[in-house]
């Protein structure tokens, strides 16, 4: 075929494209949902959102600023073509049972040669079977199990704030906080800390590798379809450091054959011999539950699994901690509240002021909602969680949303919707979850519906447990142990899906009694 005719027909096979892409824009039932004129044709516009780092933001901006008489929030806005924000968790897309899955948002979180861990899985009942094999090991009941080796990261992260109070420099609270998660994740998953709280800096690159995936996957999630092809250069990328996922890969493939490596051997020199009194380690518990034939976990599940641990497990937690951290301590009415009922669980003989048992944490109201009002006020993500509308399509908010329609509702806008939460909505107040709980019931349903700090249905984050062990411990002993000044009086963050904090500034002193 002549050459030019290839030209010819390449260049009406592109005019034929953009002209059916504006006509389905034009003429799709959702053509009316207000949004940035830009969104409606590229994607270049969320691209922007994104880059600034207050995407969270933007989106919340966008919903008030449609939002009709008597509206706080426009009930849907467009963020792309076909990208939806909604503004409430709807069943039809978030509940148990709905058909509605994951976008291809999620694809660049995992190797594309390897299957997809828990968290990117777009194919229900594959992650419904997943979630079961791994279920037990994240589940509340373990949360005993797993105590232990949060308290020896614990009792080291105490002595090291304890050098930096009377050192009396001004230190960066979220990198100790996030030293700390990354340690407690080392310990509960390996049986041994990273070294984070030893050395005080980012050991092997591990954090800034993690700050690389997050970015690389926010972005490249958006053009999804070329991640195939870009992945395997990923680390060379600009602005990515550290490695990013493939080095995080390497270094927990290192791990997991290690302890292969070990048990084989313990095998072969007459069997493994435990410390009845020690805490067994998620890998331990996981290759344990491979050779279970019961179990049909394979070393995939495995090794996919302990990835998450890294890529999942501290971020997010070190988020949340500096939340409710600097909330409390910014606010000297709501701080002498929890110290008063910390202070008096310690009389009672129920704790020490350097450890406090989980199970006492359960009966401090006060303290568990000043947990809830951290989680509120600075969810620890920052972006749609992006479902694909189901085939039948979907009728909500107002709209039908065609089969293929991708719809997502920000955290962040959930968490600061005046008509769930008050007038109020931006202000640190612990006690809105007392009030609603002491009420008839129908308030606390309402907020709790509308409460997603670790995502919705199915699909909430199977570590939630050990993230809210890790809070439930560390904090009391803060409280009780250090008085925090504050440099800044407002809490600046940078959202590239986790919203990290950038300036919690602070000088550490023993407190006075």
């Amino acid at each position: 075929m002549h050459p030019v005719i290839i030209v010819y027909a390449a260049l009406a096979a592109l005019i034929a494209k953009f002209f059916h892409f504006i006509y389905t824009t034009l003429t799709s039932p959702v053509c009316d949902v207000p949004g940035p004129f830009a969104a409606r044709f590229s994607k270049l516009w969320y691209v922007f959102a994104i880059w600034t780092g207050k995407a969270e933001q933007i989106n919340i901006e966008l919903h008030r600023k449609h939002a009709r008489d008597g509206e706080y929030y426009a009930p849907v806005v467009r963020l792309g073509p076909n990208m939806y924000s909604i503004s409430r968790p709807e069943k039809a897309i978030y509940g148990i049972g709905s058909k509605a899955t994951k976008s291809s948002w999620y694809d660049t979180w995992y190797d594309p040669a390897l299957e997809p861990s828990l968290f990117p899985d777009r194919d229900p009942q594959r992650h419904a079977n997943k979630r079961r094999m791994f279920q037990s090991m994240y589940a509340l009941s373990s949360l005993l199990h797993y105590e232990k080796y949060v308290e020896a990261v614990q009792s080291i992260f105490q002595e090291r704030l304890s050098e930096i109070s009377c050192d009396g420099k001004q230190v960066d609270l979220h990198h100790w906080l996030q030293c700390y998660a990354f340690d407690v994740v080392g310990n509960i998953t390996y049986g041994r800390r990273f070294g984070f709280l030893d050395e005080g800096q980012d050991v092997g690159q591990m954090i800034t590798s993690l700050d690389s995936v997050l970015k690389y996957a926010t972005f490249m999630g958006i053009f999804s379809w070329a991640h195939r092809w870009v992945y395997k250069y990923s680390s060379n990328l600009p602005g990515m450091r550290g490695g990013g996922l493939p080095y995080l890969a390497s270094t927990v493939r290192k791990e997991l054959d290690s302890r292969i490596a070990q048990r084989g051997k313990e095998e072969k020199d007459g069997g493994r011999v435990h410390d009845l009194d020690a805490p067994r380690d998620f890998l331990d518990l996981a290759l344990d539950a491979e050779k279970d034939p019961d179990k049909a976990m394979t070393m995939r599940h495995v090794y996919a699994m302990l990835l998450s641990n890294v890529v999942a497990g501290s971020d997010t937690t070190a988020v949340s901690l500096s939340s409710v951290i600097f909330y409390v301590a910014r606010d000297p009415r709501v701080l002498a509240r929890l110290r008063e009922e910390l202070d008096q669980a310690v009389q009672d003989g129920k704790a020490t002021p350097d450890c406090v048992a989980f199970r006492e944490t359960q009966d401090m109201p006060y303290f568990q909602a000043c947990i809830k009002e951290g989680l509120r006020l600075t969810a620890a993500t920052g972006l749609p969680l992006w479902r694909v509308v189901p085939a039948g399509g979907v009728e909500m908010l107002g709209h039908y949303f065609p089969e293929g329609t991708e719809v997502g509702i920000n955290t962040w806008l959930a968490h600061y919707d005046q008509t769930i939460w008050g007038q109020d909505v931006a202000g640190f107040r612990p006690e809105r979850w007392i009030e609603a709980q002491e009420g008839d019931g129908n308030k606390l349903k309402v907020m709790d519906s509308n409460f997603m700090p670790f995502g919705l249905g199915s699909r909430t984050c199977i570590g939630r447990h050990i993230s809210y062990l890790e809070m439930c411990k560390v904090i009391p002993m803060i409280f009780l142990n250090f008085d925090i000044e504050l440099v800044n009086t407002k809490l600046t963050t940078e959202n590239h899906w986790f919203v990290k904090p950038t300036n919690f500034a602070v000088k550490l002193r023993r407190r006075q009694n």
